[in-house]
């Protein structure tokens, strides 16, 4: 069994005060009870007075009582053979050491205390009351016993219903800061789709203002303002998602959906991109608001994906689906695998595929005749 002295603190000045006033009443009825027989019988005083010190030796041991539980409990209850005044003493250091629940310490002790208890019965004489003094002492040692180990009981139900509810309140804490990281983590999702999308759109354009000498004053004007206009949404949307970081709620917007496709094919063909749509999706006013912002996310991290792998080509979306069937997304693009991908190639797939994954859908990439294909396929329940 575990130390009590390892799983309990200890007391506090009321709990010392309390075990000092439950050992001093029957210090204080021994301590009147010698006080009648003394006016009674003064021949008695000197008896009275080794009774009464005795007590108060026993009183001064119960300090050490933590430190040393069973010889304290020990040296008491050889003292309880000479002294009825130690009796409040002894009881408390006994229930003490039955708290420690070390049977190998406490038989002994519980022993020596019946002894002591007999060898006080009989001291002066054996008469009829040294029985009924037995007795009596016998259950109570026995009661103390009980409530010792009773007690201790009590206190580590107590303990364990802490360690419990502080167990669940870490627990809990836990379970916060992992919905806290996932949401800081959606919010970096979203952080690169806009981001990565708005930057390649400002290397394209600033591409062509580098290497395109044929561009007339009015075309260079046009490419110059279209850089502005993106580099001032991209600051617009970087604060947005790094505001709502900061205030620790739930993603705010920018929140594009499917609605905003027709927007978002204009921007970058506007931009130099060649864009040619198939869209063939039924009812898509059904379309959950969480789906059609998935969809966009896919479609604008598909169009930035081949601006940064094959820049100048031609690509494909092909967009279709309805309630019950799902909805499916195909990009396509030359696979220029001459030129280079830059930082952070592939990073905006895998965060793709991990937002497709978490939203119960699909998805796959590969070259297929000399062209990168993009497949994605998110549910769509009918109503």
């Amino acid at each position: 069994m575990h130390d009590l002295k390892e799983s309990q603190a200890p007391p506090d000045r009321w709990g010392i005060t309390l075990r000092y006033m439950c050992a001093l009443l029957p210090m204080l009825f021994h301590g009147v009870v010698w006080g009648v027989v003394v006016s009674r019988n003064p021949d008695r005083l000197p008896s009275a007075l080794v009774d009464v010190g005795l007590g108060v030796i026993g009183l001064v041991l119960m300090g050490w009582r933590r430190r040393w539980p069973w010889q304290i409990a020990l040296a008491t209850a050889l003292l309880s053979a000479f002294s009825s005044t130690v009796s409040g003493p002894t009881y408390l250091t006994y229930v003490s050491l039955c708290m420690h629940r070390r049977w190998r310490q406490i038989i002994p002790v519980a022993i020596v205390s019946w002894l002591a208890l007999v060898a006080y019965a009989t001291l002066p004489a054996i008469t009829e009351a040294t029985y009924t003094s037995i007795m009596i002492g016998t259950v109570v040692l026995g009661g103390l016993t009980a409530f010792g180990l009773y007690f201790r009981e009590r206190q580590e139900l107590a303990t364990s219903q802490q360690e419990t509810a502080l167990l669940a309140e870490r627990q809990q804490q836990q379970l916060i800061e992992q919905a806290k990281l996932a949401e800081r983590l959606k919010i970096a999702h979203e952080m690169h789709d806009v981001l990565a999308h708005r930057i390649s759109l400002l290397s394209m354009l600033a591409g062509g203002l580098a290497y395109r000498k044929d561009l007339t004053a009015e075309e260079t004007r046009e490419a110059a303002l279209a850089i502005q206009e993106n580099a001032h949404q991209s600051l617009n949307e970087l604060r947005t998602v790094l505001g709502t970081l900061r205030r620790d709620e739930s993603l705010e917007a920018p929140q594009p959906n499917l609605t905003h496709l027709d927007a978002l094919f204009d921007e970058v063909r506007t931009a130099g991109q060649q864009v040619e749509v198939d869209d063939t999706i039924g009812d898509r006013e059904l379309l959950p608001t969480p789906t059609g912002r998935h969809a966009y996310r896919i479609v604008q991290e598909a169009l930035t994906n081949a601006r940064k792998h094959a820049p100048g080509s031609r690509v494909v979306a092909e967009l279709g689906g309805r309630p019950g069937d799902g909805l499916r997304i195909r990009v396509s693009n030359p696979a220029l695998f001459a030129t280079a991908a830059g930082p952070g190639s592939r990073l905006g797939l895998v965060g793709l595929a991990e937002r497709i994954r978490m939203a119960g859908g699909t998805l796959s990439h590969a070259v297929q005749d000399g062209r990168f294909i993009l497949d994605a396929t998110l549910p769509w329940e009918a109503s």
